[in-house]
């Protein structure tokens, strides 16, 4: 993986974080999931450690959760 993951879930507190993530680190290294969107991308968040978003995956594989906005329970309804 080359770029760092953003997983959200489409809430306020997960698209201000999703600003400050492309502010910080540059809208070309990092991929934007909205798992309320795309659903299908669940299991990967889920696989690669994300227990909550917004959350980001880095390069390395790191998950860092981000100001709590939602469970992965949650996102799945």
């Amino acid at each position: 993986m080359s770029k760092s993951v953003f997983y959200h879930a489409g809430c306020p507190v997960c698209v201000s974080a999703e600003q400050d993530i492309i502010n910080l680190i540059g809208e070309s290294n990092v991929e934007i999931v909205h798992l309320g969107s795309d659903r299908n991308r669940i299991s990967e968040a889920e696989n690669a450690g994300v227990k909550s978003v917004p959350a980001l995956l880095t390069p390395n594989g790191n998950v860092l959760h981000l100001n709590f906005g939602a469970s992965m329970a949650d996102v799945k309804g």
